[in-house]
């Protein structure tokens, strides 16, 4: 498999997660933080940043193909999927 696509892979598992932890955010689910958009942004970023260091650990940086190649391969999937997932979440709630 290429590496686009595992790069790929790896960021969409972790929108999901994302998503559904900024669900329970968002709602207040979580009793210790309350309803909180704003702390639910930052820790998708968060978990952006992290998953796209474990992502250049496992497969190098020259690989991912830097900035431009964990662009398109990394944030731009991740985002649309954890907002849709959010929504998605959000709306069934």
């Amino acid at each position: 498999m290429e590496i686009e696509v595992k790069l790929t892979s790896i960021h969409a598992v972790a929108a999901i997660i994302a998503g559904y932890l900024s669900f329970l955010i968002s709602t207040g689910a979580i009793a210790n933080i309350g309803k909180n958009e704003v702390m639910a942004v930052l820790l998708s970023l968060v978990i952006l940043y992290f998953t796209g260091q474990i992502s250049q650990r496992l497969f190098g940086k020259e690989a991912v193909g830097g900035l431009k190649g964990w662009l398109w391969s990394g944030i731009v999937p991740f985002f649309f999927i954890w907002i849709v997932v959010w929504v998605l979440f959000f709306n069934y709630y």
